[in-house]
Order: structure tokens, then sequence, then C-alpha cells
């Protein structure tokens, strides 16, 4: 689901200029991959029910999730299990988040200065859930790795920026099997062009009709012992959603 931050999406070889552009490299083949990451888990609209595994230096806890979306600006998620935290949720609509906790019987909009962070105690921050960017749109990008790399075929693309871009990343590296363009890693690094974080993708199964990695698992750079996990058990595209399911009011149901 993109709302969870696949917008969210190795070593680099390459070294971006001042003189580089989407012109020096074959850009269909990179806009492909781009898209295919993009698109994993899009559709008109979802359902998924999924667990997410957190790990922390001094704790570790897992939750049952499920969550609907409608396009692009539309999500809800809601916590199943532990009891402690059932019946916690999360709207999205457009740019703004709102999260309902059932203990005090609130609902409360997450401010601008909270976006960054965490969401429910993950690696996964508030800005995460809203951002619906898309790499074609928002970076220049070449291949910058063909071949094979611990025995896979595999192709990565290199993703910088563009100079108006609303985004936080100064480089963004996707790799992806060469044979499906299933993908495998995306790195973040930060403006200083040091790695900050990197997602991996594994457990690959057909569902919904559609071949997706079932497992992503964010991991900080500067805590490489700690990791936020999603599994998704199970995710249907394309179903019937009112818009009334995105309201405030139902938040709270």
């Amino acid at each position: 689901m993109k709302w969870i931050g696949c917008a969210c999406v190795g070593l680099v070889l390459f070294l971006a200029g001042p003189g580089w552009t989407q012109a020096d490299e074959p850009k269909l083949t990179a806009k492909q991959i781009l898209d295919k990451v993009d698109d994993l888990y899009r559709g008109k609209s979802s359902y998924a029910r999924m667990t997410m595994k957190v790990v922390t230096e001094h704790w570790t806890r897992e939750m049952k999730i499920e969550g609907w979306s409608k396009g692009k600006e539309k999500s809800l998620m809601r916590i199943l299990s532990p009891r402690k935290e059932k019946g916690t949720a999360t709207l999205k609509s457009g740019d703004n988040i709102w999260n309902y906790l059932p203990k005090v019987k609130r609902v409360i909009k997450v401010p601008s200065s909270m976006m960054g962070g965490s969401w429910m105690g993950s690696h996964f921050t508030n800005d995460d859930l809203i951002k619906e960017s898309r790499m074609a749109d928002d970076y220049d990008f070449k291949v910058s790795f063909e071949g094979k790399r611990k025995g896979l075929e595999v192709s990565e693309v290199t993703c910088i920026p563009k100079v108006d871009a609303a985004v936080v990343w100064g480089k963004v590296v996707v790799l992806v099997r060469t044979e499906d363009l299933q993908p495998l890693t995306v790195a973040y690094y930060d403006e200083d062009m040091e790695l900050a974080r990197t997602m991996t993708f594994s457990q690959f199964k057909t569902m919904s009709g559609r071949l997706l990695p079932s497992v992503m698992r964010m991991v900080p750079t500067d805590k490489p012992d700690e990791f936020t996990e999603f599994s998704y058990n199970e995710i249907e595209f394309d179903i019937e959603l009112k818009d009334s399911k995105f309201s405030l009011r139902n938040l709270q149901r």
C-alpha cells in the first residue's frame, strides 16, 4: 500500500555531478523500473490485513492491522491487536492525518510540526504516510548498474531529486530483479549523500492476481539492529469503497 510508505522505496557506483541529466541514459528502461516499483501496491482502491513488527534497542512489539485506501488521497488504518492498542486508527485525507485514540475517545489531528515523528512507534514517519510522489516525476534518474549480484541478475536505478521537487532525500537507489522488475531494495540517502535507511523486499507471492513482495522491512542506518517490518497476510485491489469510509466519523468506529 502506497500510504505505508512505499512512496516510500545497495551500494551505489554512481556519483552525481552537476551536468548529469536523464538524457544521458536510456529513459524508458529506468522509467519502467521506477513505475513498476511505485505501482506495486497501487490500485483504484484496496483492502489489506497485515502484521507490523517493530524491533528497537529496548523493546519489540507486533500489531495486527487492517487498512483501506481509495485513490492517492484517502486511506484508513486500524489496529486489530494487541488489546492495548486495539481500535487505534489513522485517517489520511490529502495532506492531513488524524489519529483516533479509543482509550480517551479523542480524534487528534497531526500538526505539521509532528510530521517527521514516528508513526505508531515504527521506523516510518507521519510524513511517509502522506507522500504520494512518484520517483519518475520528482527525480532525474539513470540505470547505474545492470548485471549479477550474489548470482542474481539485477538492475539498479539511481535517482537525484529535481531542483524544484518537494522531497527530503538527496538520492534514492532502487534495485530490482531484472527478469520481472520486482524490487529487492530501496536505499535512501540524506542531503549529504550518506545512507539514511534501507527498505528491503522479500517473500514474493501472488496476491489478488499480482506478484508482490509480501514482506517489507525498513532499517535505519544508524541503528542497524532495529527495524520495522510489514507482512501482508492478504490484499485485494479495486474493491468497492464509499468516500464515507474515509470520514472522521468512521475513524472512531
